[in-house]
């Protein structure tokens, strides 16, 4: 089965930078629009960033301006550019994005989860 293949998350200090990516599993299946949220211990799931088949994107306000979502429709893949990280942007970060192969029916995929830790 197609799944969304997340990667790219690690231990970085405060001030630091990650990527990450949310793929595709196979060749067929299209991205369309994608979330990413973040669940942080305590916390509930929160949308941290989205963006639209036509690339209009969306932000929580505390990543504004240090989180950037993209997509690259050649490598079928979404990504999640984060620029000076806080301790507070520590969770577990999940995509979900709408899938679909060639004209059929458009259904929602979730990730398995990426963990990301901000710490000293």
């Amino acid at each position: 089965q197609v799944q969304l293949v997340e990667s790219g998350g690690g231990l970085v200090q405060p001030g630091g930078s990650l990527r990450l990516s949310c793929a595709v599993s196979d060749n067929m299946h299209r991205i369309g629009a994608t979330d990413w949220y973040r669940q942080a211990p305590g916390k509930e799931r929160e949308l941290v960033a989205e963006i639209n088949v036509g690339g209009v994107t969306n932000y929580v306000d505390s990543v504004k301006g240090r989180f950037t979502i993209s997509r690259d429709n050649a490598k079928n893949t979404v990504y999640l550019q984060m620029n000076s990280l806080k301790p507070e942007d520590t969770g577990v970060y999940i995509c979900s994005a709408v899938l679909r192969v060639g004209v059929g029916t458009p259904r929602l995929y979730w990730g398995q989860g990426t963990q990301v830790t901000v710490s000293s």
